[in-house]
């Protein structure tokens, strides 16, 4: 059981982020995005703080859970990890959004970290890249462009710069996955999380101070608050900012970067999912044959050798959920 933790977790983390599209477009619907952005991460670091504290008197040493003071000496991997990744990331992701010629051709083109991810992952951690790792992402890749391009009515791109902005964004995700597998093990995945979060909270809030000055409302509310627009900000606060993440950092620890970021490819197929069961949104067949392609695809890419697999297993005794 123990050996499929990461794969449970990496799996929630990708169910729990493919529902956020339904979350922030419930909570735009009254607060801006500046707003809500501010709101979600604010109030996530508070959950840390709350469970971290807990976890330290209840919880084991070497829980995932527990929140740790950072060391002198590793303090700029967390400081880099909150400037590229929530900081950066969601400025880009969000003008990424604004100049593709529709959602759907930008998803395809933000979904794409299992291409780079293996490039980074040699280059600067010499993380091992198998043939099966390069033939599971291609496949999966593959099955997830089919996903959410097949059927599509417009395949216009849109602005001439949309293209090297969605690769900058792609890059940055990449690179938060790569200095939380170059986090010293003594940290854990909360700590990780928390801390890299708190920078980034505080870029976010000196920006929102420059945009409140310049534009009093243009921060605040744009409609009227609803109960759908508190949920989905509880949503994005409890469930995205703050246990995905965190289940996403124990993941990349013990399947390395390569591994972990292919997962990015089923972000496409839960939403489309959420979309049928709660909207009743249908799927036409050549989306339904996209879905098997990329759980294949991901079948394809995990498979390891014997001595691979008694290692992450050794791996897994030293730390508990």
């Amino acid at each position: 059981m123990r050996k499929s933790l990461p794969y449970i977790a990496v799996v929630t983390s990708m169910i729990i982020w493919a529902g956020s599209g339904i979350a922030v477009k419930a909570a735009l619907e009254a607060l801006a995005p500046l707003t809500l952005v501010l709101s979600r991460f604010t109030i996530g670091i508070l959950l840390m703080l709350v469970i971290g504290l807990i976890a330290n008197r209840t919880t084991a040493p070497n829980s995932i859970l527990r929140l740790q003071m950072v060391e002198k000496q590793d303090m700029w991997l967390f400081v880099l990890g909150g400037v590229f990744e929530p900081f950066l990331y969601f400025i880009f992701e969000t003008y990424s959004y604004k100049l593709f010629a529709t959602p759907t051709i930008a998803e395809a083109f933000l979904s794409t970290n299992p291409l780079i991810a293996p490039i980074f992952a040699l280059i600067f951690l010499r993380e091992k890249v198998t043939l099966w790792n390069i033939i599971g992402i291609l496949v999966s890749t593959g099955g997830m462009l089919m996903l959410v391009l097949a059927g599509s009515a417009s395949f216009e791109l849109g602005s001439l710069w949309a293209i090297p902005l969605a690769f900058v964004t792609v890059c940055m995700a990449v690179t938060y996955s790569i200095l939380l597998k170059k986090v010293p093990e003594k940290y854990s995945s909360l700590t990780m999380v928390f801390w890299m979060q708190l920078v980034g909270l505080v870029l976010f809030y000196l920006v929102a101070g420059v945009k409140v000055l310049v534009h009093p409302q243009a921060a605040w509310l744009v409609g009227k608050v609803s109960g759908s627009a508190v949920g989905g900000v509880a949503y994005l606060a409890a469930m995205s900012s703050v246990t995905a993440f965190v289940l996403f950092c124990y993941s990349v620890r013990y399947l390395g970067v390569t591994k972990a970021n292919i997962f990015n490819n089923i972000r496409p197929v839960f939403t489309a999912l959420l979309m049928l069961f709660i909207f009743g949104e249908q799927l036409p067949g050549w989306k339904w044959i996209g879905i098997v392609v990329i759980v294949l695809g991901l079948f394809i890419c995990q498979k390891q050798s014997k001595k691979q697999f008694k290692s992450q297993t050794e791996h897994l005794q030293t730390q508990q959920l």
